[in-house]
């Protein structure tokens, strides 16, 4: 327990902090604060957040700002020579340890035709039918009714605003208890996260003084498929390869020059094959070194309540790629994906020719284990023995003439991967906090699939790193119809007031 402490905060008349508040306390303090926080989402919802219009940011960081004034935190802004991020910070009197918070409040573009509902950007009450869809319901419901399972659709709900929103209110239930952690608090908040946070490595960099801290907590992305508590050690990083190969120089007649000239798409379709086999795996050699797990590992990941049926039978697989044993076996593993592939045209716009060019994208998840760039120099020696010369802009005639077979491939890296042990002080903590909250221990992820531009505090600053996920995993992020479940959004204010309130370590 700790003991009745009388210290002067900054933001606060008093600092009261009696004992550590227990579970009746939390649930008591959501109840009565997470109707505010609805408000504050369908706020926060309201503005177009796409990064690739600075205009749509600069709406964004302006209300972020003002949220913290009325709070009375500090706040600047972090110039990058694009976006800034913007950091702001609340000290306690007395504490001596400091917890770093990362959001991103940018979103996904959105495509309003393939929205059900007249604004993606107006957060909207949408009840659960049992075929599967769902029926609107108006929002003056919430004053009187609740249920968990009614969701709130918009863009941004559940990826990143949500979790933000979740925070706020936090914050202001305890504020009006007088209640304040014992540690100081640094929020980072990303309005580039959906573009790769291009400008966020040198930044911090640049910052790390001013974004010094013990720890970084990371509020962003889904809970486990089963929906339950959750914290994630580490997530996968991720790079580019960008692939061209060239057939004639302008597409030609198929009827005239069709087995004459090669067609690029079926060249690039053949290198692409050749780099794994019919199960899935890379057959690159040295792709997979390094990664190997001893028996405590094994038995973290078999810890991890996955129900693989219900998966494929969500995704419509009848078979999985067979890296790994399980699905948590197969994201410790660096990928190698096709995201998208081009050449010519189909559909009514079809036309009888041999393409001059063909294009694909991959982009290759990364684990701690894997450099991207060894992967890469793999990639392209593993081209070569295909048989194929590499450019890097498009060829010559010179080298057309020369080289039977020619590929462009660039490559770019967005972030590496991190991984924080689960015994560390920090996973330790974490885990108090939230199993006060919700009467026993979350579900602990190794490392998550999905990847997150956290390794640059990582390795800059030199701290661990967890994240806690608060949002459905059927959220649709990245899609259109994004959505938070209302329960979650409770949970998820449950969830930051646990670990607002647990004595830091």
């Amino acid at each position: 327990m700790k003991k009745l402490l009388l210290l002067p905060l900054l933001g606060f008349s008093t600092f009261i902090f009696a004992q550590t508040p227990g579970q009746s306390k939390l649930q008591k303090l959501t109840e009565s604060n997470w109707q505010h926080g609805l408000e504050l989402l369908r706020e926060i919802v309201s503005m177009p957040n796409d990064a690739f219009y600075p205009e749509q940011i600069e709406v964004n960081i302006q209300w972020c700002e003002n949220q913290f004034s009325k709070r009375n935190w500090a706040f600047e802004r972090l110039e990058t020579g694009g976006i800034p991020l913007l950091l702001a910070e609340k000290k306690q009197a007395g504490a001596t340890k400091t917890a770093l918070f990362y959001f991103h409040i940018d979103g996904q573009a959105v495509d309003r035709s393939r929205w059900h509902q007249p604004d993606p950007y107006q957060a909207t009450l949408k009840a659960p039918k049992p075929d599967g869809n769902f029926e609107t319901l108006s929002i003056e419901k919430l004053k009187s009714e609740y249920n968990p399972e009614w969701r709130l659709f918009g863009r941004s709900t559940s990826d990143d605003k949500g979790p933000f929103a979740m925070f706020l209110t936090g914050w202001d239930a305890l504020s009006s208890e007088g209640i304040s952690p014992d540690y100081n608090i640094k929020i980072i908040l990303d309005f580039e996260e959906e573009q790769g946070s291009p400008k966020l490595p040198d930044a911090v960099n640049q910052y790390k003084d001013k974004l010094a801290a013990d720890m970084m907590l990371i509020m962003d992305g889904p809970r486990h498929t089963s929906n339950l508590p959750t914290l994630s050690y580490g997530a996968r990083g991720i790079s580019e390869l960008f692939m061209t190969t060239y057939g004639p120089k302008l597409p030609q007649h198929s009827g005239h020059y069709g087995n004459y000239a090669p067609n690029p798409a079926l060249l690039l379709s053949q290198l692409l094959a050749s780099m794994k086999d019919a199960e899935g795996r890379v057959v690159i050699p040295g792709f997979y070194d390094g990664i190997k797990f001893t028996s405590e590992e094994k038995a973290i990941l078999d810890a991890v309540p996955d129900d693989e049926a219900a998966i494929k039978k969500r995704l419509g697989l009848g078979r999985t790629d067979q890296i790994g044993s399980t699905y948590q076996e197969s994201i410790q593993y660096p990928s190698l994906n096709i995201r998208g592939m081009k050449s010519a045209w189909v559909g009514p716009e079809a036309r009888t020719i041999v393409p001059d060019i063909a294009e694909a994208e991959l982009d290759m998840r990364l684990v701690p284990e894997s450099d991207p760039n060894r992967l890469f120099g793999l990639i392209k020696e593993h081209i070569r023995e295909q048989g194929f010369h590499i450019v890097e802009n498009d060829p010559t005639d010179e080298e057309r003439m020369k080289y039977p077979k020619i590929v462009k491939v660039k490559t770019s890296i967005s972030y590496q991967a991190f991984r924080t042990p689960m015994d560390s002080p920090t996973g330790a903590w974490l885990r108090k906090a939230m199993n006060r909250a919700f009467g026993e221990d979350p579900v602990q992820i190794r490392i998550s699939g999905g990847s997150i531009p956290i390794s640059p505090f990582v390795d800059a600053l030199g701290i661990p790193a967890v994240t806690i996920p608060t949002v459905n995993a059927d959220n649709n992020q990245h899609s259109p119809n994004e959505n938070i479940r209302l329960g979650n959004y409770k949970e998820g204010i449950l969830t930051i007031i646990s670990v607002l309130t647990e004595p830091m370590y």
